[in-house]
C-alpha cells in the first residue's frame, strides 16, 4: 500500500471492493466504554460514511447510545474476510442532528422503522411472543401510513476518526499495515507503515 494524502482515498476503493465480495460490507465491530470504565463491543451496520466520519444509528435509550454520549470515544473495526482486509478506526463521537437522523430514518425499510418503534432495545421482556405482540400493535397503529415519524428516542452518532489503520493480509504474516493519524479535526493526516 502506498500512502496517500488521506485515508479516505483508500477507503473508497476498499469499500467498493467489499460491496462486490462481502455479503455484509457495512458490518463493523463498535467498541465503547461505559462510565465505569467497562468496555463493550457489538456488531453494528455503518450505512453511511464520508470524510466527516462513520454514522451509526440506534435507540437513544440503549446502552450503546449512553456509552457513545457519556464517554465520547469509540473504535470501529471492519473485517472483510473474502478480501483479507481489515480497517481499524479510533476517534470521538458526536450526536447527529435531528435533520440528519430524520433523513436516514426516511430511507429505512418500513419493517425496520416499525421494529425500532416497537422494541425498547436492550430492555428485558417476558418472551419473544410479547415482543412480536408489541410489533403487531405498532403495525396496526401505522396501517396505511407511509410516512412513519421518527421517534424522539431514535437517532444517530458519528464516529469522527483521528486514527485509521488499513491492514491487508499477506502470506507468511508479512501483512501490510498502513496507519493514518491526525491530532484533531482539520489537521493534516500523517501516515506511517507499521510492521505486522
Amino acid at each position: 500500500m502506498t500512502p496517500r494524502p488521506n485515508p479516505f482515498l483508500h477507503l473508497e476503493e476498499w469499500f467498493a471492493a467489499a460491496r462486490r465480495e462481502d455479503p455484509q460490507p457495512e458490518a463493523a465491530a463498535l467498541a465503547t466504554v461505559g462510565a465505569d470504565g467497562q468496555p463493550a463491543n457489538r456488531l453494528v451496520l455503518v450505512r453511511l460514511w464520508d470524510t466527516r466520519g462513520f454514522e451509526v444509528f440506534t435507540n437513544l435509550r440503549s446502552r450503546k447510545a449512553h456509552e457513545l454520549g457519556d464517554e465520547p470515544k469509540a473504535a470501529l473495526t471492519f473485517h472483510w474476510k473474502p478480501l483479507g482486509r481489515q480497517v481499524r478506526i479510533e476517534g470521538f463521537t458526536e450526536a447527529m442532528s435531528a435533520a440528519e437522523s430524520d433523513a436516514y430514518w426516511a430511507s429505512r425499510p418500513r419493517g425496520s422503522r416499525i421494529s425500532a418503534i416497537a422494541s425498547d432495545q436492550s430492555e428485558p421482556i417476558e418472551s419473544r411472543d410479547a415482543l412480536l405482540a408489541k410489533r403487531d400493535l405498532v403495525e396496526e397503529r401505522y396501517e396505511g401510513v407511509d410516512d412513519i415519524p421518527r421517534p424522539a428516542h431514535w437517532g444517530g452518532f458519528r464516529i469522527v476518526p483521528l486514527r485509521i489503520e488499513l491492514w491487508q493480509h499477506e502470506d507468511n504474516r508479512y501483512h501490510q499495515r498502513l496507519e493514518y493519524s491526525r491530532s484533531a479535526v482539520g489537521r493534516p493526516w500523517r501516515s506511517q507503515v507499521l510492521q505486522p
